[in-house]
């Protein structure tokens, strides 16, 4: 008999795979802190003697090496990715056992990266499970942008190609086990679907019911921006990741906060965006630890600036603290817990700033009351509708273009209140009035705010 358990990676909406039988195991694409993994070894009473990679990461910093290192297990890295470090190069159709009857066979399968490598567990020669890593995935596939944009159509013709390789290879009842899930910017679209198998695949995925030129258009024109933390991932994948060290930050008072926030560090406050609304330290900025933490905080934050963690309790530090590992931030400078009040100075005040519903933008509009409001969604949820006469810069911009926001009280909206949250405090750091719109983008339309343009195109600036 096989087991395959899935680990969640929910911040970053990756998975990794644990699967083998009685005695032994293989690891799929773990994540870097990976004493999860081994708990979840340990839980099924097996030895990992196996860690694959599908490909060199572009979304995170894996812990595939120091696992292997830890386990003593063989590490299998795609022979085509260049790497600093020893391992167990892997090539199309090779073969590892896992455990008696239980066999890894690797399968090219280009196209998310050139040396994409998905894996097939079988069971006494037949197929059981497939971990497609970023190729195919449930009802997509993974981006073709991610290595070199003159590579990027001969990916998406490649990704073409393995989706349908696998689809001629296996059987529709086999399990389809991707890293790249729902929420993960490597996915070229979004689903909700949480499993899936290769039939349901035949009959549902673009990559298996398009030809080549449509599913290719089709894929390069709904390709969005690139978390700019990416260019990172990769090199540091192929350097070796470091083990990852979770002891607990130095604390900061007061005193230190501000002194962090004067030296231009990033203080970054993990409560939830009502608690920060109603007081916050000045400057600091508003990523919930409970939002996705690690994909926009790494996005927007300038690579290597320093970070103090802010939060209620040491735990939702600790937790801040593994995402922002699996990402390559790797030591927070300083941390502060308990209430917001003991994170000023004697004699200085919260600050703080209001929080609507696009109802209560509608109320003021009505009144003939002039303000700005900027949509911080990205350009393809722009296309799809958005408030009329808005501003549009992605939150992924804003940092370095807050200039260009007009003059006047700002009311930022995003789809559901965590971005603008996001959006607003940065605003609010750079000394400018604002409100946080806290609502579903639905609530715009029934307010009688927006303007559907079917070009995508806003009437007032002529641009997604």
């Amino acid at each position: 008999m096989f087991f395959v358990d899935t680990l969640e990676i929910e911040g970053l909406g990756n998975h990794s795979h644990l699967a083998g039988g009685t005695r032994s195991a293989v690891v799929v694409d773990p994540p870097r802190d990976i004493e999860q993994v081994i708990a979840a070894a340990a839980r099924r009473g097996v030895r990992i003697v196996l860690v694959a990679e599908t490909h060199l990461h572009n979304d995170y910093v894996t812990g595939g090496l120091e696992l292997a290192r830890v386990t003593g297990a063989r590490y299998l890295v795609p022979t085509g990715a260049s790497v600093a470090f020893a391992r167990t190069p892997v090539a199309d159709g090779d073969r590892f056992p896992v455990d008696e009857h239980l066999v890894l066979r690797a399968i090219a399968t280009p196209g998310h990266t050139p040396h994409h490598t998905s894996y097939v567990l079988e069971e006494d020669g037949r197929a059981v499970a497939a971990f497609t890593g970023g190729s195919l995935l449930i009802g997509a596939v993974g981006r073709p942008d991610l290595v070199e944009p003159r590579l990027t159509e001969r990916l998406a013709r490649a990704q073409h190609a393995s989706a349908r390789r696998l689809a001629d290879e296996l059987d529709d009842e086999v399990p389809v086990l991707p890293t790249h899930g729902f929420g993960s910017f490597c996915s070229s679209a979004q689903t909700e679907r949480n499993a899936t198998t290769i039939g349901q695949e035949r009959r549902t995925n673009g990559a298996l019911t398009q030809d080549v030129d449509t599913f290719v258009a089709e894929l390069l024109a709904a390709l969005d921006d690139v978390p700019a933390y990416y260019a990172h991932m990769g090199p540091a994948n192929a350097a070796g990741p470091a083990p990852v060290d979770l002891t607990p930050p130095r604390p900061a008072d007061a005193e230190e906060i501000a002194a962090r926030l004067a030296a231009g560090e990033w203080v970054v406050d993990l409560r939830g965006r009502v608690a920060f609304a109603r007081g916050h330290v000045a400057g600091s900025f508003n990523f919930e630890g409970d939002g996705k933490l690690a994909t926009y905080l790494a996005w927007l934050i300038p690579w290597g600036k320093p970070v103090t963690l802010l939060a209620e309790t040491p735990e939702q530090i600790a937790d801040a603290q593994r995402e922002l590992a699996r990402v390559g931030i790797d030591r927070p400078a300083a941390a502060a817990t308990g209430e917001a009040a003991g994170w000023v100075r004697a004699g200085e005040q919260l600050a703080s700033f209001p929080r609507a519903r696009f109802a209560d933008l509608a109320a003021v509009r009505e009144r003939g009351e002039r303000v700005v409001v900027l949509d911080v969604r990205r350009d393809a949820e722009r296309a799809g509708g958005f408030v009329d006469g808005s501003v549009h810069i992605p939150v992924h911009e804003l940092p370095g273009r807050i200039g260009e926001v007009p003059d006047g009280v700002v009311w930022v909206h995003c789809a559901g209140g965590m971005r603008a949250a996001i959006a607003a405090s940065l605003l609010d750091a750079a000394g400018r009035d604002v409100v946080a719109v806290d609502d579903g983008f639905d609530a715009a339309t029934t307010a009688g705010l927006t303007l559907p343009r079917p070009d995508g195109t806003d009437r007032t600036t002529g641009t997604e």
